[in-house]
């Protein structure tokens, strides 16, 4: 068998939160993998090649030999249980459902409300003028559950002092709400601080939109 025909492929986009999880998941881990460009704005996505991998037309896609796998906490928990090295679900189960509160939280009450389509239709069928306002209503709200929930569990990261679940997808829509949708991070101090923390791994800096191979140039 050729060199890297095994390795893991991911169909991703720079700037997808959903993707940015699961590239911190594959460098937590440590796990090699080939990064495949889909250019969602020019729809790349609705290709019948990508259809075939997701029909519904969303990144991330994670190809494990002949596993095919999408939406990233599908994905997410097929790494934890694949790939168990540096494990990222605590064994107590009161954090580990923790853990799948905040990231549903993320996954369900805010990311799927600022998503292109979603945005493309307010553009489209209310104003242009309401896409700002309509995202970080719902970003400040789920931000003010997320500071509730965590507040009397979290240690140097959301729910203790290791890198959890919870923290991959806290990161991103943490950094998609400040420097996309200008949400005052001021009002959220503990996801504030949880940011500064994030800042300083590199497992996550290297998984940054800005960082990836379909990044524009600056």
């Amino acid at each position: 068998m050729a060199e890297g025909e095994n390795k893991l492929k991911l169909y991703s986009y720079w700037k997808s939160s959903c993707s940015f999880r699961i590239r911190i998941a594959l460098n937590l881990k440590g796990l090699e993998y080939q990064y495949i460009p889909v250019n969602l704005l020019k729809g790349e996505q609705f290709s019948p090649e990508f259809q075939k991998l997701n029909p519904i037309g969303y990144v991330p896609v994670l190809v494990d030999g002949d596993m095919i796998i999408s939406d990233s906490f599908a994905i997410f928990m097929y790494l934890e249980e694949k790939y168990p090295q540096h494990p990222l679900l605590p064994s107590d189960l009161a954090k580990k459902a923790l853990n799948f509160q905040a990231a549903n939280i993320v996954s369900s009450s805010i990311q799927p409300l600022q998503n292109l389509a979603v945005l493309k239709y307010i553009e489209e069928k209310v104003s242009p003028d309401e896409k700002i306002p309509w995202t970080k209503f719902h970003i400040e709200k789920g931000f003010e559950a997320l500071g509730k929930l965590l507040k009397d569990h979290a240690g140097k990261y959301a729910t203790g002092d290791e890198v959890s679940m919870a923290d991959l997808f806290l990161a991103p829509q943490i950094l998609a709400g400040i420097e996309r949708f200008n949400v005052d991070m001021a009002k959220f101090p503990l996801l504030s601080r949880l940011n500064e923390a994030y800042s300083e791994l590199p497992e996550f800096q290297n998984a940054k939109p800005e960082n990836q191979p379909d990044a524009p140039s600056a």
